[in-house]
């Protein structure tokens, strides 16, 4: 098991979820530029938040077209590990690895706070230890975390168990006051069919050490750390 952080021009959570893999879970971790195509044997890529390329056309747009990301897709076709997390999400999205979309938030603003998530597969890899509480509080950070998919693949990711997360209340209650920006059926988390590839816009590595006051998202790494893909 090796990780891999693919580091675009713009991110700026590629650090967190470095010292998160690192210096919280002992992990050896290889930063990946953008430019280059080499994984450098890693079986476990992460695509982390930011801004790539600033964000200009839309999210996501421009950083599908790197390099590295044609061999992430390769990886993937593969069946190898990937997660994707806020702007990795919408990278995901946009090269065709994740179905769906991340529009503007319903109210046209960026949204930075805590928030609540419902586990709605715990049988993934990187779910399987979130068994002890009916939510866990995770941060947020966007203006463009809005999930939308038309319903034949909302449809479709129902009936695959792939979605993963949806945004609740602190007791697990998924309802419209819960929904910080819009997301149809308050999806926050999804994964591909072969529940390999996932997609998240809250921000786990941010909730992940005692420093920070909030350690749920420890749950989410641990999970990948004791549980391999089959």
């Amino acid at each position: 098991m090796k990780f891999g952080v693919i580091i675009f021009p713009g991110s700026n959570c590629d650090q967190d979820l470095i010292h998160v893999l690192t210096q919280v879970s002992g992990q050896t971790v290889s930063k990946l530029w953008h430019k280059d195509t080499d994984l450098q044997g890693c079986t476990h890529i992460f695509v982390p938040g930011g801004f790539s390329y600033g964000d200009y056309l839309r999210s996501g747009a421009l950083a599908k077209l790197s390099p590295i990301m044609e061999s992430v897709t390769k990886h993937a076709n593969a069946g190898g590990f990937v997660m994707g997390i806020c702007n990795g999400f919408q990278i995901l999205c946009e090269s065709g690895l994740l179905p769906g979309a991340l529009l503007r938030n319903e109210k046209q603003k960026f949204v930075c706070k805590n928030v609540f998530l419902k586990c709605e597969n715990t049988n993934t890899v990187i779910s399987k230890q979130l068994l002890d509480k009916p939510a866990y509080k995770i941060p947020i950070a966007h203006a463009e975390g809005r999930y939308f998919a038309d319903k034949e693949t909302l449809d479709e990711l129902q009936k695959n168990n792939q979605i993963i997360f949806r945004y609740s209340d602190e007791n697990g209650t998924v309802n419209d006051a819960s929904n910080p920006n819009g997301s149809l059926d308050n999806i926050a988390g999804i994964s591909n069919k072969g529940h390999h590839v996932f997609g998240m816009m809250p921000h786990p590595e941010r909730a992940a050490s005692d420093v920070l006051r909030n350690t749920d998202g420890l749950a989410f790494f641990t999970s990948i750390l004791e549980n391999q893909l089959v």
